[in-house]
């Protein structure tokens, strides 16, 4: 059966040292074969939601939708199946780390200006600028990671100090 455990921080960083490895493979790889139509459509898409994102809660929620399509695409355009397996099998695992960044506007923003990047970079055949790309939103979506846990840790720690703080403020015989 399926076995769902907590991700520590240590966890999540080696989960984006094997997606950068993964990710950037994929992403130079995109560029020398793939399709430019199709990411040149993408491109477009990217674009769009980019001025959108920051304003629209419906288009946040198709922004998912439209990475995942980005994603495909790039499985696609690898022409490796068990590149593209290995990324699958990733990508069940970005699923719980998704789920611990809070639903920024600003991150999606930038994100999203990312994602348009990598798709410039394929789109135009530049291997290299589109691997550059990717790592670059990689190492923007760890830091936001780690700055989001950071700070629901200290949330969580402030709270256990207020409740330790008040439970002892009763006065004796009550």
């Amino acid at each position: 059966g399926l076995v769902v455990t907590d991700l520590s921080l240590a966890s999540i960083r080696e989960i984006f040292e094997v997606r950068q490895a993964l990710e950037e493979q994929a992403a130079r790889l995109a560029a020398r074969r793939g399709d430019t139509a199709v990411f040149q459509q993408l491109e477009i898409e990217f674009a769009a939601v980019n001025e959108l994102l920051e304003h629209d809660d419906p288009v946040r929620h198709a922004y998912y939708g439209l990475v995942a399509r980005l994603d495909d695409a790039i499985d696609t355009a690898v022409g490796n199946s068990y590149l593209a397996a290995a990324l699958a099998t990733l990508r069940t695992h970005l699923v719980r780390v998704r789920r611990l960044a809070v639903d920024d506007p600003a991150r999606l923003s930038a994100a999203a200006a990312e994602h348009l990047l990598i798709v410039q970079a394929i789109a135009a055949r530049d291997a290299e600028l589109a691997a550059h790309a990717t790592q670059v939103h990689l190492h923007q979506a760890l830091r936001n990671i780690q700055k989001m846990a950071h700070l629901q840790t200290g949330l969580q720690s402030d709270l256990l100090n207020r409740a330790s703080s008040t439970s002892g403020a009763l006065p004796k015989g009550t």
